[in-house]
């Protein structure tokens, strides 16, 4: 509780608005790698509370289009669309391409972690299987050229799931924003330049 309350970029988000301190890790990835464009759209993954949600909508401006999703609930963010439930469930997906009304994403971010149990194999396994399906999701929705982000964990089955990226996108590179924990073994993965044929 003391290092959250002390946390620098805790006290930042709470001065600039954000509603958490993981807008800062999206600010920073885009300030390097231009991501977030005018009138893209964007889906944004496990998106509650919003604070990656409130960057992309600010970026993308008003022409844009911001669809979060998340099974917790989400305070409305203007600009943003959002969909509650599991992305993984036919329903979701399916309101998600109802809003998309036959458009292609240019981008889909993804900070998801799971349920942390605090036994490392089952934690870290839940989490390179939400980036599994995040990267399941980004290759059929992304348009050609389209980019995904995606938060995973170094660990079991980190490099084969960069093998799975590389096979999607003609550039994948780590990122590790100086507003991750330094202590945190989080990483985040981004493809750029999706492939026609996707997976």
């Amino acid at each position: 509780m003391h290092e959250h309350v002390s946390d620098q970029y805790v006290r930042r988000a709470q001065q600039d608005g954000y509603r958490s301190r993981a807008a800062y890790k999206l600010l920073e990835i885009d300030e390097r790698d231009h991501l977030l464009k005018r009138d893209m759209i964007v889906v944004d993954l496990g998106a509650s509370p919003g604070g990656w949600s409130q960057v992309a909508a600010a970026k993308v401006g008003e022409r844009g289009k911001i669809i979060a999703v998340d099974l917790l609930p989400l305070c409305p963010i203007r600009g943003v669309e959002f969909v509650l439930g599991d992305f993984r469930e036919e329903e979701v997906l399916t309101k998600i391409e109802n809003s998309l009304n036959g458009s292609k994403i240019g981008l889909v971010i993804s900070d998801m972690s799971p349920n942390i149990s605090g036994i490392d194999i089952i934690d870290q396994a839940c989490a390179m299987y939400l980036a599994e399906l995040a990267l399941d999701f980004s290759s059929t929705h992304l348009e050609p050229s389209g980019s995904f982000l995606v938060k995973v964990f170094q660990g079991r089955g980190f490099e084969e799931y960069i093998e799975l990226m590389r096979n999607c996108f003609s550039r994948v590179v780590t990122r590790k924003p100086d507003s991750s924990r330094g202590r945190s073994n989080e990483l985040y993965l981004l493809g750029t330049g999706k492939f026609v044929s996707g997976v």
